[in-house]
Parts: C-alpha cells; sequence; structure tokens
C-alpha cells in the first residue's frame, strides 16, 4: 500500500476509537476526519465539501422536519390514547412493536421512542411491571421497521446515494420492503417467544445502582426555624431519621472540609441524595428550603408542576451546564434534583456538566410545559397534561407524508425534492412553529453525514478499498459469492455496533461493491447486505439511538443487550443469507 493508503488506514481507526469510546460529539470526531483528508492531500476542498450537498444529507435533514410535524401536530395521540388502556405488561409489549414498527419506515426512529416511552412508563408503573420488560422491544422494533424502507433511516439513503456513486441504479422507496416486513415479523415473535426470558426480570428505575442511598441529589438551605441550626450532620442522623444522605455541607462559595462534624449555621447548604419523597419529608420536618427553588423564585401564585427530564441522545444539552440549558427563562422552570446513573454525584448542581441519560427534576409552570415538551434536547419521562392539538393539523400532517411517500414511490419527485415540498407544506399548514423546525433538525447527524462522506472518495482514491478487497477474497476462497455476502454483512455489523451505523455505511459501501466486481456477480445484493446490517443494531446500548434511549430510561446493563441482541443479529443475518440472493439475484 502507498502512503495514502496508511494514512487513511490511521484516520479510520482514530475515527473508530473516538466513536467507540464516546469522548467527543460524532458530528466533531466527523469534522476532524474530514480536517485531517483535507490537510494530507488525500480528498481536495471541494470533495470535501460534497457530503454537504450530497442527496442523502439533505433528504435526511427534511426528513427530520416531516417527522417533526407528525410528532408535533399530534398525528400520533390517537395511537397512544389507545395504547394507554392495555393493562397487561405482555399485551402492552406486543402492541408496540406492532405500532412502532410501521410506523418507524417514515417516522424518525428517535422521535417515535421519545413519543412512546413516557407512555411505556406510565403503563409499567400501573401494572407493577418492570420496564425491562417492554422499553428494549420498543426500541428494537423502531429499527426493523426503520430498515423496511428506503426513507426509514439515513443509512439506507446513505447506501442507495453512495450505490449510484459506484454506477449502481437507484433503490426504490419500497425496494427493501419486501425482506424488512419478513425481518421484523420474525423479530417480533422472536421477541415475544424467546426474548422475553432473555430480558432481565425486575428493574426498579426508581433506584440507582447504589440503592442504600437513594435517587437524586439536591441542594436545601438551613433556614432560621431549622432544627438543624447548630448541631453538626453527624448528631442529626439524617440516613437514620429521615432516610436522606448528606454528601457536603457548604457555606458560601467554601466545601466544608469535615462537613460531619461541622456545626450546621443558617444559610448553610446542604447536599443530599436519596428519592424525592423522602427528600420532601425531610426538608419539610428539618425547617429547610429548597435553594435552587428559592433563588428562582418569583413570588407569584401561579399553577406550577413537577416533571421528569432525561436528557436525551444527541441533545445540544450534553455537556452544558445548568445554567446554561436556558430552562429558566425559556420555560419559566427550576432544575431541583438530578440523577445519574450509576455514579454518585457529589457536585453543587450549577456545577454538573449535564451526560445524556441524566434525569432532571425540574418545576416548571403549567403553561410552560407544552412548550418544554415539544423540546427535542429532553424526553419529559413523568406522568403529565398531553398538550392541546387540533385534529385539523394531524390530519394535515398525515395527509402531507402520505403525499411524500406517494410521489417518491411513484417516481413523481426525487426523494429529496419530495421530501422538501413536505416539509414546506408542513410548516405553511402550521403542523409546527417557525422556529421549530431549526430546532427539531439533528444537526449533529447532519454535520456526520456531511463530512464523514469524504471518506468514501479517500478509501477508494487511495487504494485501501482495492487492498481490503484482496484480502477479504483471501479469507473467502473459493466458496462462491453467498460467503462474500456474509463476510460483507459481519463486517458491516461489527462496524456498526462500533462506530454507528452511519459511518460503517461510508466505509462498506465501496468495499461491498469490490467484492462484487471481483466476483464477477452484481453488486446489489451486497449493498443490500450493507443497508441491513448497519440499521439493525441490536448487541449494544450505544449502537443506535433508540437503544441508547432506553438504556438510561429502562435501567439495564449493558451486558442485557447484548444476551437479547446478539441472537437477533444471528438470526437476521441468517435470514438475509437466504432472502437477499432471491430478491436481488447474484
Amino acid at each position: 500500500m502507498n502512503w495514502q493508503a496508511w494514512a487513511t488506514v490511521a484516520v479510520i481507526v482514530l475515527a473508530m476509537a473516538l466513536f467507540a469510546s464516546e469522548k467527543l460529539r460524532i458530528d466533531l470526531i466527523a469534522l476532524l476526519v474530514l480536517a485531517t483528508l483535507v490537510i494530507l492531500g488525500i480528498v481536495t476542498p471541494v470533495e470535501a465539501l460534497s457530503g454537504f450537498s450530497n442527496e442523502a444529507t439533505v433528504t435526511v435533514a427534511a426528513m427530520f422536519a416531516l417527522s417533526l410535524g407528525i410528532e408535533r401536530s399530534g398525528a400520533l395521540d390517537p395511537l397512544s390514547r389507545w395504547l394507554m388502556r392495555i393493562k397487561r405488561p405482555w399485551v402492552l409489549t406486543l402492541a408496540l412493536m406492532l405500532a412502532i414498527a410501521p410506523l418507524g419506515a417514515f417516522v424518525k426512529n428517535i422521535a417515535l421512542v421519545a413519543t412512546f416511552l413516557p407512555l411505556a412508563l406510565r403503563v409499567c408503573q400501573r401494572t407493577h411491571t418492570s420496564p425491562g420488560r417492554v422499553l428494549m422491544p420498543m426500541a428494537y422494533a423502531a429499527q426493523m421497521g426503520g430498515v423496511c424502507t428506503l426513507i426509514g433511516t439515513s443509512s439506507n439513503l446513505l447506501a442507495d446515494t453512495l450505490a449510484q456513486k459506484h454506477g449502481m441504479e437507484a433503490f426504490g422507496v419500497f425496494e427493501f420492503t419486501r425482506m424488512g416486513v419478513i425481518l421484523a415479523v420474525v423479530g417480533i415473535v422472536y421477541l415475544m417467544l424467546v426474548g422475553r426470558w432473555l430480558l432481565p426480570r425486575e428493574i426498579d428505575t426508581q433506584l440507582p445502582v447504589q440503592e442504600e442511598i437513594g435517587k437524586y441529589v439536591t441542594e436545601l438551605e438551613v433556614t432560621e426555624q431549622s432544627a438543624l441550626v447548630g448541631g453538626s450532620i453527624a448528631d442529626a442522623k439524617l440516613g437514620e431519621r429521615y432516610g436522606v444522605y448528606p454528601l457536603e455541607l457548604l457555606r458560601g462559595e467554601r466545601r466544608m472540609w469535615s462537613p460531619r462534624s461541622q456545626e450546621i449555621a443558617v444559610g448553610d447548604v446542604l447536599l443530599v441524595r436519596g428519592d424525592w419523597g423522602k427528600i420532601e419529608d425531610f426538608q419539610r420536618r428539618a425547617g429547610l428550603r429548597n435553594a435552587p427553588d428559592r433563588r428562582y423564585a418569583t413570588g407569584d401564585a401561579r399553577s406550577r408542576v413537577m416533571v421528569e427530564l432525561m436528557i436525551a441522545p444527541a441533545s445540544p444539552m450534553e455537556g452544558r451546564q445548568l445554567e446554561e440549558t436556558g430552562l429558566h427563562w425559556r420555560y419559566d422552570a427550576v432544575a431541583l434534583a438530578i440523577h445519574r446513573r450509576g455514579q454518585l454525584l457529589r457536585d453543587k448542581l450549577s456545577d454538573v456538566s449535564l451526560a445524556v441519560g441524566d434525569v432532571l427534576l425540574v418545576l416548571v409552570d403549567d403553561e410552560a410545559l407544552s412548550n418544554l415538551r415539544n423540546d427535542e434536547a429532553f424526553i419529559v419521562l413523568s406522568e403529565r397534561e398531553e398538550a392541546h392539538r387540533t385534529p385539523r393539523k394531524a390530519l394535515y400532517a398525515a395527509a402531507i407524508m402520505v403525499g411524500v411517500v406517494v410521489a417518491s414511490g411513484l417516481h413523481w419527485l426525487p426523494i429529496p425534492i419530495a421530501a422538501i415540498c413536505g416539509a414546506v407544506a408542513m410548516a405553511l399548514t402550521g403542523c409546527f412553529g417557525r422556529k421549530d423546525v431549526y430546532e427539531g433538525v439533528d444537526w449533529k447527524i447532519i454535520i456526520l453525514l456531511g463530512a464523514i462522506l469524504p471518506l468514501g472518495i479517500a478509501i477508494e482514491r487511495s487504494g485501501l478499498s482495492e487492498t481490503l478487497v484482496q484480502m477479504g477474497l483471501g479469507v473467502v476462497g473459493d466458496h462462491g459469492p453467498l460467503a462474500g455476502l456474509l463476510m460483507v454483512y459481519l463486517l458491516t455489523a461489527l462496524l456498526t455496533e462500533l462506530m454507528g451505523h452511519n459511518p460503517s455505511v461510508v466505509l462498506m459501501v465501496g468495499i461491498a461493491v469490490s467484492v462484487a466486481h471481483a466476483m464477477h456477480v452484481d453488486p446489489r445484493p451486497f449493498v443490500v447486505a450493507v443497508a441491513f446490517a448497519a440499521a439493525t443494531s441490536f448487541a449494544t446500548p450505544v449502537g443506535y439511538p433508540t437503544n441508547t434511549m432506553v438504556y438510561y430510561a429502562g435501567g439495564y446493563r449493558f451486558t442485557d443487550f447484548m444476551k437479547v441482541g446478539i441472537p437477533l443479529i444471528a438470526i437476521f443475518c441468517a435470514l438475509s443469507m437466504w432472502l437477499i440472493p432471491k430478491f436481488w439475484p447474484f
């Protein structure tokens, strides 16, 4: 290999390590890859920018807007109300999968799971069912539905665009549907008959890993009437008497060196951890007041409600401190407490840098709750009143989405043009607000797509693709195209779990096409294998955003996904090796 091929290998390995470590945001990693390729002269500046004008990038951005219109207009509300009537957990699991899988073929998967996640948690709480029995199948169903159409997931659109660059004919909107439906049906049957026995039996999401300590961390200020004044934390025996556990004693900006023995004074702030009900009881009986609440109190008597907010995957709030989230000035909301799974937070609330999966306990004005619910940076987990939405807008949104699918499916309009027209139509009919579309588009994914696509150019130009193909053919030997297809599928599935579905498609489509040409067969089935393997990531909670969402909300362990997901990937792989050659002959 030449130096450019070795440099491209180094860039890929570095990118894989960064994607897997989650130390940097995915869009920043992609931009780092792009900048490195340009600096090394492997791709030209024009080629480096070509990803941002790519059809797949534009289409994904427009599809985000369409999904936003479906969600904000209330088109899914009737289905949500029907699901709320279900009382049996296994019926709820089946109903959620049967509802989400078809919708996932046309609506953004993250939006779907975010919509039905609070509903599933409420039903689980009402029926005394562990959420772990319900949430993982729901996330898997969203992926199964997404692979059924060309527009169901961004990795399908990427595979189609890259295939066309290699001279292949474009895939149809419903070309993946036959095989996708078969896999979805088999997957749902597996999850109901086999997966249910592999799912964890008991998960109590109200308790963190250190269940003896409790859930939330909050700040309580000592008042003049407090019974704690003049005593010490050790004397108060907070754990024995109230079931809350002191972490720090804060006096102004100082942290006391010996908090348990330090004499408590008026104005001191106790950083405590515990279940919220016990914290409230302790606050009332000990004569304390919630420090964050007092800091932002307005003195009026408006109706305020308490809600739980989870930091969503790809949220712009990731890495920010509470003051930087804008909760107070945007929604007149006060963050009272925070829970981070698997970690014992000892910082002041104002000093905590938020992470995906953090749960905030927020006091919010009742009138602002509907706006907060529409903020895609957060997922409202606790029970709340639904925002009022007109049936007319829901009908408009559904009709526009159907129009986009029909127009693109019948080739009346190219997919990007149809999606853009649909987004404009939803804006004009008021399915979402004028500024909502800019907030609803996941710009991390758009930047990722635009910046990572030139990596495919680098792989081809440097000769790395040809080298990898020859190595792969040496492994396959004379076992025929089916063995090559299996190799492509398994390698894509592995890369997806490490890097995510979009980067793995960029890496693998060119290699898949080259393998097919080397075997003198049609490359189409190989591209299909890449698309399906990338869009069905079940083995880890970080391989796909919907997995990440339920991982935090459901209280799963990392190994729970492996136990349920790896057999499902094996089933899908075996079925794909049988079905792909039938639907797309070599």
